[in-house]
């Protein structure tokens, strides 16, 4: 049987969905990775000897087999959903979300030359983990723009939106401060 028009189209959307949410999953995880190897760096030779190789095998195989063909995938179907409904290209929601998507896919590509540094072992003394806890966060901030766009498409919808964009942020770098301050009382580093 031939899938007709709607079909089609909610397949396609389906799919997208599918890899953006796998795609997140890979860049909310791999700055957690960054931490981890940063943290790692501060233990013991004997415990680095260790730990280090483990985490580049897992940061490893989180981007190359995760994250960036979900980033492809998603990429892809989201085209071919243009393709399908070129009407969306005319609405300001839209460029607007595209915007954000450039900015998630740069996102995506600082991760990817974070990657290779650590893979060569370049982690230190550029990135700390408290950094890394808020580029963490980057994300975050995207998808929930992404998302209220997407939802909401009015204007006055979107620009609600931005204002509780830009609140999340407040509070993630609120949380994230708190977190180093209550870490440094126990004294974690």
């Amino acid at each position: 049987m031939i899938l007709d028009t709607i079909d089609t189209y909610l397949l396609i959307k389906a799919l997208h969905l599918i890899f953006v949410i796998t795609w997140f999953a890979g860049l909310f995880y791999i700055p957690r990775l960054f931490v981890y190897h940063i943290e790692a760096l501060d233990q013991p030779e004997a415990a680095q000897a260790y730990i280090v190789p483990q985490l580049q095998l897992m940061t490893r195989r989180l981007w190359n087999i995760i994250t960036w063909p979900s980033a492809i995938l998603a990429t892809g179907f989201a085209l071919w959903l243009l393709y399908l409904q070129p009407i969306f290209l005319t609405q300001g929601w839209m460029h607007l979300k595209l915007f954000f998507v450039v900015l998630l896919w740069l996102y995506h590509l600082k991760c990817h030359q974070m990657v290779r540094e650590l893979q060569r072992g370049q982690v230190r003394p550029r990135y700390t983990a408290t950094f890394m806890r808020i580029w963490n966060e980057g994300a975050t901030i995207l998808l929930f723009a992404i998302i209220f766009l997407v939802i909401l498409r009015s204007t006055l919808g979107w620009i609600f939106g931005l204002a509780g964009l830009l609140g999340l942020a407040l509070l993630l770098m609120l949380g994230i401060r708190a977190y180093k301050k209550y870490r440094n009382k126990k004294g974690e580093v």
